[in-house]
């Protein structure tokens, strides 16, 4: 049954327990994605940093353990830099790529931050006898993120203080002194933890580079468990002020969490990927030999949305090169009350974009006395009566993400349904929509309104989805657009 679910194009671990990207960067030559894993079963013990390697994204390849584990503790999340200019003195004799490495070393009753450097292009580590480089004497006390502020000409780290409920910034000049400049919150979500800030600059559609702060919180989210909200705002060095106190999450359903962005890139450009997972069920999922698969790629803009609040757009990268088309259209009309299905092969990668419009909706039949019902599905289903389904609400203009119907697994905690509101103020005519889907074994990625709104959800059928099934229902729907595409596989792993 594992291999039913593991995805073929998104990241999976070759075996065990994978759950937080930690240390992406980018060498010049290869993404590196360091993740938490525990290679010897598939729950979270003894964790490590695995490692793998990639120059599309798409396409890795696997490498030995990075970070062990130690008898200081497992080797928690962290991130890793580029130390160009060898600013902070570690790399004297250095005729590779000068990768720093910084994490949390975790015991029961302590979590410190270790330094660790690479004279190999990232493939091991050895760490800094000095070890910790920061230590606060809390058991809850993680998840570095360094980068360098040239304004300042520093090095800047955001921590979580799990128990303060508060991301800490620290300076340094050398990676291995550090000392405090501020914090920042509780702010947005009520939660039990923070955990793994990332403060970056993202474009805006201007060209204007904006500060954004993500933290991830577990459990504390509005559907359940764990999420990641972020802030945008300004950042002069020292201290983080958010521009207002509007709530943003990074996601509308469930499976995307500790979100972790790309080091050693241009300046302004942000890519990321995030694990697919939730705290609640991760560890109980329907996989005997692995769990743990990260999202797709994704590159992060700021956009204004027509309310004038500056949102954060997540667009699924390099995917094209792995396409195979199965069905292109333009025009397409779908009648009231219609509905068209379309087989789909088992055991490749799916992936749907479409932009519709919808008719006009009148009620003219005086004996109808109870509400109107205009919607429109996208039903990913079997002969077995399961069905995965995202669908738009034309009088509420919502969009919904269904898993309730499929029958692969079962937990008290794995919440079936999401929704969100689509701003149609975003379109030339209010009603149109627009939907870019991907369905890969467990993983399944919604993209709408543009990009601004993301859902990313696991999901467990009990036999495979084969059958696309389109359905008006109370409204007629023009299909703009439709294409519909398999994706080769690239990751080298056994899937049926």
């Amino acid at each position: 049954m594992s291999r039913q679910y593991r995805p073929s194009v998104h990241f999976t671990p070759p075996a065990g327990f994978m759950n937080d990207p930690n240390g992406l960067i980018f060498d010049g030559a290869h993404y590196h994605l360091y993740y938490q894993h525990n290679p010897d079963a598939a729950f979270s013990a003894n964790i490590c940093w695995g490692h793998a390697i990639s120059t599309d994204l798409l396409n890795w390849k696997d490498q030995p353990i990075a970070v062990p584990a130690t008898i200081d503790g497992q080797a928690y999340t962290g991130c890793a830099v580029l130390d160009r200019d060898n600013s902070s003195g570690l790399f004297p004799n250095a005729h590779g790529t000068n990768i720093a490495a910084l994490y949390t070393r975790s015991l029961p009753t302590r979590q410190s931050q270790y330094l660790a450097v690479s004279t190999n292009n990232g493939q091991s580590f050895e760490e800094y006898q000095g070890n910790p480089v920061l230590d606060i004497g809390s058991p809850n006390f993680r998840d570095p993120q360094v980068f360098f502020h040239e304004p300042t000409r520093k090095w800047v780290m955001a921590l979580a203080e799990v128990e303060k409920h508060q991301i800490g910034f620290y300076g340094s000049t050398d990676l291995i002194h550090w000392t405090h400049l501020s914090n920042f919150g509780p702010a947005g979500l009520p939660a039990v933890n923070y955990e793994c800030p990332n403060l970056i600059q993202i474009c805006d559609e201007h060209g204007a580079l904006r500060w954004v702060l993500f933290v991830s919180i577990n459990p504390g989210s509005p559907m359940g468990g764990s999420v990641t909200q972020y802030f945008i705002g300004e950042f002069d060095g020292a201290v983080f002020t958010p521009s207002d106190a509007i709530l943003r999450m990074t996601d509308f359903a469930k499976d995307a969490y500790a979100m972790q962005v790309y080091s050693g890139l241009q300046p302004g450009e942000a890519v990321t990927l995030a694990w697919m997972g939730n705290w609640q069920y991760c560890q109980e999922l329907p996989t005997q030999d692995w769990r743990g698969a990260m999202s797709l790629p994704r590159r992060l803009s700021i956009r204004q949305d027509p309310n004038g609040y500056p949102r954060l757009v997540q667009t699924p990268m390099n995917i094209e090169k792995l396409r195979r088309t199965l069905l292109c259209e333009k025009a397409a009309y779908l009648p009231k009350g219609a509905h068209r299905d379309i087989s789909l092969p088992t055991g490749r990668a799916i992936e749907l974009v479409i932009r519709l419009k919808v008719d006009e909706s009148y009620q003219t039949d005086p004996a109808i006395s109870g509400p109107e019902i205009n919607r429109f599905e996208i039903a990913f289903a079997n002969d077995a009566g399961e069905k995965l389904s995202v669908g738009y609400d034309v009088p509420s203009a919502q969009i919904w993400l269904d898993r309730s119907k499929l029958r692969g697994f079962d937990h008290p905690f794995y919440t079936g349904r999401f929704a969100t509101p689509i701003n149609t103020a975003l379109y030339p005519d209010a009603r149109m929509l627009d939907l870019h889907l991907f369905l890969d074994g467990c993983a399944f990625e919604i993209y709408a309104n543009e990009h601004l709104e993301t859902g990313t959800a696991l999901v467990y059928p009990g036999k495979p989805l084969d059958m696309l099934r389109l359905k008006a229902d109370g409204i007629g729907v023009t299909i703009d657009h439709f294409e519909l595409y398999t994706l080769d596989k690239t990751m080298c792993r056994e899937t049926l």
